[in-house]
């Protein structure tokens, strides 16, 4: 044998041996349906995850012959989503609310008085708070007044918000704590009064910016009661799917708070966090700039530029059908608006505004497109974009404006918007499907707790358009219903780039965060009315089974 044979044996035995050798990582899942929504919706059967992160995803053979671990998970044929994310939440709110009397479904004002009486039985506060009425679900649609509640608890003040948010009943207790008189005006809200013996006394009823003119006045709950409904709230989440929210609209000291559980280990839910648009925030965040972390973004501004349909608080081009002579208001002056988005726009910030009605929506395009010009990549966002203009749809467009959205609106508002809209503005209203025609993309959420927090009811909602009754048979406005892949996008991959985190999340793809769930039905085949009633089995973030 020559030394050339020699080395020759030694060098391709070497390779062999180099070839043959596999990757370590920490564990795989086999025998799998997993949708990874990277750009062509692959299926794949197993996936490889290391240090938080998915290394790859192949066959079962592809994985295995690449790949070693100690554990291996096999899924037994069950679906793997990318963890879902929900694009617009009020999710610190949604935990404080977990203390607080629920409201929600409730058919009459008299229900709603007897669960606060329930509730004030075995409650030690000194403020009683609660949520989620609506006028819409009574036999008597109109707003209600504080008398019971006057009578009944003449000296615990009280704040009864709507599903909403966007409008409260205050009795007189917290009416004469905040100051509030039958004169008093605020600009953007409705302290709403009547006559009684040809005086002008107040109802109780607040809208937009008077319920927060009351509502600053209620004390801030314990450190301990902020850690434990913060701490069960995460676990409600993870339960249904979601390993990312974004929080529409809190201060820098709910940031900071929310950053040191996360620091701590002890919060492990994903935050995108929109921040309100005080001069304090602005001073502080302008000059430091945004902020990416592994559980943590700030990088946006929550505006609203109006209020909510329901409580005709929805600033509208024309009248309301219902009420002749109103057509809603903006919550802020547009001087006041225009000065926002200059701001923002010098900044490295996203604009993100909360817009429901048709002339709302159609002054905040206008606003983005013009302070924008033609910047790249903003990634600005329209929250709820709820009532568009035939004409305005187009607008979204032009600086690739992102449609934040909340399929479950429209299945709950469908019972009484053609009421407030009349037929030909409420086809252009919850458009889903036309949105995607425009903007490309559309981010999916709830607007929990106005809505609730599980994810397949709202992809349920964009797919089918009917509610849980199946109700209407061809469900609300169908030509805006969206496939079962575009919706899967809205909560997933479309959710994390309307916050410039679909290069870590959103996809389970190389490289970014192994957030995924397990689920018992795999959605994009099973009978579409099963989709709201997918259960998940096991949610992971960061590659940890946290549910």
């Amino acid at each position: 044998m020559t030394l050339r044979y020699f080395l020759y044996l030694i060098y391709f035995s070497f390779l062999l041996t180099a070839c043959s050798k596999k990757t370590a990582v920490d564990y795989i899942v086999y025998n799998a349906n997993i949708y990874t929504v990277d750009s062509v919706f692959s299926t794949q059967k197993a996936m490889a995850v290391k240090n938080g992160k998915v290394v790859a995803t192949g066959t079962s053979e592809t994985i295995f012959a690449h790949y070693e671990a100690a554990e291996k998970i096999d899924i037994k044929g069950n679906t793997i989503l990318p963890g879902l994310y929900d694009a617009h939440t009020h999710f610190y709110y949604y935990a404080l609310g977990l203390r607080e009397v629920d409201l929600q479904g409730t058919r009459s004002f008299s229900e709603v008085i007897n669960r606060v009486v329930v509730f004030s039985k075995k409650s030690k506060t000194t403020w009683i708070k609660g949520r989620g009425w609506d006028q819409n679900d009574w036999n008597i649609k109109e707003f209600p007044t504080n008398d019971s509640l006057n009578s009944l608890f003449p000296d615990m003040p009280m704040l009864l918000a709507r599903i909403d948010g966007h409008a409260a009943l205050a009795n007189q207790k917290a009416l004469e704590i905040a100051g509030v008189t039958a004169d008093l005006t605020i600009e953007g809200g409705v302290f709403e009064t009547k006559i009684v013996k040809g005086k002008k006394v107040l109802t109780g009823v607040l809208i937009d910016n008077a319920v927060d003119f009351v509502s600053k006045h209620i004390p801030e709950p314990s450190s301990n009661e902020k850690f434990e409904t913060l701490m069960q709230a995460q676990m409600n989440c993870f339960e249904v799917g979601l390993t990312s929210v974004a929080e529409a609209g809190i201060t820098k000291k709910i940031v900071e708070y929310i950053d040191s559980l996360q620091t701590a280990g002890k919060l492990n839910m994903k935050i995108y966090a929109m921040l309100t648009p005080i001069a304090a925030h602005f001073s502080y965040y302008l000059k430091n700039g945004p902020i990416f972390k592994d559980k943590l973004t700030v990088n946006s501004f929550k505006v609203y530029a109006d209020g909510a349909l329901g409580s005709r608080g929805a600033c509208l081009l024309n009248p309301y059908k219902d009420r002749k002579n109103e057509i809603g208001f903006l919550l802020s002056s547009p001087d006041t608006l225009k000065a926002y988005a200059k701001k923002i726009a010098l900044s490295k910030f996203q604009m993100n505004t909360h817009c429901i009605g048709d002339s709302a929506n159609r002054f905040i395009l206008n606003l983005y497109n013009e302070v924008l010009g033609n910047s790249i990549d903003r990634r600005w966002r329209i929250e709820h974009a709820q009532v568009i203009n035939e004409a305005d749809f187009e607008k979204f467009g032009r600086n690739k404006i992102i449609p934040s959205v909340q399929p479950t609106h429209a299945t709950s508002d469908m019972y009484w918007v053609y009421d407030r809209l009349g037929k030909e503005r409420t086809s252009n209203a919850y458009a889903y499907n036309k949105l995607i025609e425009n903007a490309g993309l559309i981010a999916g959420g709830s607007d929990f707790p106005v809505e609730g927090i599980n994810p397949f009811k709202g992809i349920y909602a964009a797919v089918v358009r009917q509610d849980m009754k199946r109700i209407p048979a061809q469900g609300f406005e169908p030509a805006n219903k969206i496939t079962r892949e575009q919706a899967i996008k809205a909560f997933t991959i479309w959710a994390a780039y309307a916050g410039f985190e679909d290069k870590r999340k959103g996809s389970l793809e190389k490289g970014k965060a192994a957030d995924f769930i397990i689920t018992d039905k795999d959605i994009m085949n099973c009978n579409e009315y099963d989709i709201p009633y997918i259960k998940v089995l096991k949610t992971f973030s960061d590659g940890k089974q946290v549910f």
